[in-house]
C-alpha cells in the first residue's frame, strides 16, 4: 500500500463504500431552552494515508459545503502511519464555514504518531483541539457546552475537567465508545463517537466482522443508542479505511445531528 496505490484502485473499483449523510434529531430534556435548533456535522475516522483514496476527502468536504452545519465536531484518528499525512486534509478543512466553530478530538493512530504535528495542521485549517477540556459555544447558543475527552486508551482522559465548569446542555466528543467508561456521575445530552468503523467490513444488513478491542466497541458499534441515566450518544461508521483499504457493507458517512429543545 506503499504511496496509497492500492487505494486509489479500491476506491475507483467502489470498494471505499458510498459516502452519504445520515440524519439524526436529538431532543432535549423538557425546560431546555434554544433559541433555533443547533445543526452540527460530525465527522470522524479520516485516515489520510496509504489506506485512504485523497478522493473521498474532496466528497466529503463538499458535503459539509452543502449541509451548511452550524459547527463542525471531528472525532479523531485523522491519520494512518505518519502524521504529515494530515496535510491531505488541510485544504479542505480550512475551506470549510461554520460559523460557530471547528473542534476535534484526538484519536488513537494520532497519538501513535506525532500528534503534535497534527494538532499544527489541524490549527492552521481553524480548528480547534479539546482534551479533557470543554467551552460554550457562541451565540445563539450560550447555553450550550461542547465537551472534549481524551481518547480512552491511548490518551490521558479525564473526566472532571471535560465537564468542570459545564453549561447546562453538553455535547460531549470522545473517539472512542469506550470513553463512556470514563465520564463517571457526569451528564451529557450527545455524544458523538467514531473508531469502530461499524466494522468496517461487515455482513449484508450491517452485522460487523470484526470491531476495534474495547469493551464497548462490539455493543455500540454503529448507530444510535439510548445511554441509560444519560444522553444519546451516536457512532458513526466514519470516512476512510483502516489497515486494509476496504469497506464492505458499511458505507462512510457524514453525521449531520439537530438539536432541538423539547417541544411546549
Amino acid at each position: 500500500m506503499r504511496g496509497g496505490h492500492l487505494a486509489r484502485i479500491s476506491y475507483r473499483c467502489g470498494l471505499h463504500g458510498r459516502l452519504g449523510v445520515t440524519r439524526h434529531d436529538v431532543m432535549l430534556p423538557a425546560g431546555r431552552a434554544l433559541q433555533r435548533p443547533l445543526r452540527i456535522a460530525f465527522a470522524s475516522d479520516f485516515h489520510a494515508g496509504p489506506t485512504t483514496a485523497p478522493a473521498l476527502f474532496d466528497l466529503l468536504f463538499d458535503l459539509i459545503a452543502h449541509e451548511q452545519p452550524d459547527v463542525l465536531l471531528l472525532g479523531g484518528d485523522f491519520v494512518s502511519g505518519h502524521a504529515r499525512n494530515a496535510e491531505a486534509l488541510a485544504d479542505g478543512l480550512a475551506r470549510c464555514k461554520a460559523p460557530l466553530g471547528k473542534f476535534a478530538v484526538m484519536g488513537n493512530h494520532d497519538l501513535w504518531t506525532d500528534d503534535r504535528l497534527i494538532r499544527q495542521v489541524l490549527a492552521a485549517a481553524g480548528v480547534e483541539v479539546l482534551v479533557n477540556r470543554n467551552l460554550v459555544l457562541g451565540a445563539p447558543f450560550e447555553s450550550v457546552s461542547l465537551c472534549g475527552m481524551d481518547d480512552p486508551w491511548t490518551g490521558r482522559p479525564d473526566a472532571a475537567p471535560t465537564f468542570a465548569g459545564a453549561q447546562e446542555t453538553r455535547i460531549l466528543m470522545i473517539h472512542s465508545p469506550d470513553g463512556l467508561l470514563l465520564t463517571g456521575s457526569h451528564r451529557f445530552d450527545l455524544a458523538l463517537a467514531g473508531h469502530t468503523h461499524g466494522g468496517q467490513v461487515a455482513l449484508p444488513g450491517g452485522r460487523p466482522i470484526i470491531v476495534p478491542s474495547g469493551p464497548l466497541c462490539r455493543e455500540f458499534c454503529y448507530g444510535r443508542f439510548d445511554v441509560k441515566d444519560n444522553g444519546v450518544m451516536l457512532v458513526s461508521r466514519g470516512i476512510g479505511c483502516s489497515t486494509i483499504p476496504v469497506r464492505l457493507n458499511a458505507n462512510p458517512e457524514l453525521v449531520i445531528c439537530t438539536l432541538l429543545p423539547c417541544a411546549a
